[in-house]
């Protein structure tokens, strides 16, 4: 008698631009490659194009402007959030997926979530949080850059990774060239890590990270191995 069927996992995927990881996490549930399903795309920003084409595959897709969240004429982030996760629990996601989602979420919020959002930064964390990392390491002299997913918390940059890809400094390389070459990495070490979870092999238990029963308690190096 076969094993039941696990439900695809349920992803709300947060943008405020193109959306290069929502397309490439999309693609990999379009082919079956990844047990999941995008329920839900939100941007901060209402001309992000990323919201076009999501509505282009019959995903839905809206705007959370937060140029509406004014107090004062201050940007009010607390009203902002409320709003947002409105929206994120209308899609009963069992993930949260920031994609390019360039808004610092408060600690009641990513408490809120906790264990169930992740992020992609484009840097080999700890290394070049923030923003701007490209030109930082081009400045630096670094020989390597690269990208890292993890699990969000309260710090900026600073949750628990589990996955991480390398991509070598090449002489001649511009802010542009070496983004390029990360994005392009960026794109299969994140449906990898969603890819763990929809198969339970990484969890999220109480602020602990374990990968096939163990605790994780360094980040895994992406190879073509990894998989």
């Amino acid at each position: 008698m076969s094993a039941p069927a696990v439900a695809p996992l349920r992803l709300v995927v947060l943008i405020s631009g193109r959306g290069s990881n929502l397309m490439a996490i999309a693609a990999q549930c379009a082919n079956g490659q990844l047990n999941a399903r995008t329920v839900l795309v939100i941007a901060d920003q209402p001309e992000a194009a990323g919201l076009g084409w999501a509505a282009a595959q019959g995903i839905p897709a809206q705007a959370i402007a937060a140029t509406q969240f004014r107090a004062d004429g201050v940007f009010d982030r607390a009203a902002f959030e409320q709003a947002l996760a409105s929206a994120i629990d209308a899609g009963q996601p069992d993930l949260i997926i920031l994609a390019g989602f360039m808004r610092v979420l408060s600690a009641g919020f990513v408490a809120r979530y906790a264990g169930r959002l992740l992020n992609i930064h484009p840097s080999l964390l700890p290394a070049y949080k923030g923003l701007h990392t490209h030109e930082r390491v081009l400045a630096a002299g670094e020989l390597q850059h690269g990208a890292s997913v993890h699990f969000v918390t309260a710090e900026l940059d600073g949750g628990p990774v589990v996955l991480q890809a390398s991509v070598p400094v090449l002489p001649g390389d511009d802010a542009a060239s070496l983004a390029a070459r990360v994005q392009t990495q960026e794109h299969l070490i994140y449906p990898q890590v969603i890819h763990w979870i929809a198969e339970q092999r990484l969890q999220w238990l109480q602020g602990l990270v374990v990968m096939d029963g163990q605790p994780l308690l360094m980040p895994l190096q992406w190879t073509t191995e990894s998989t």
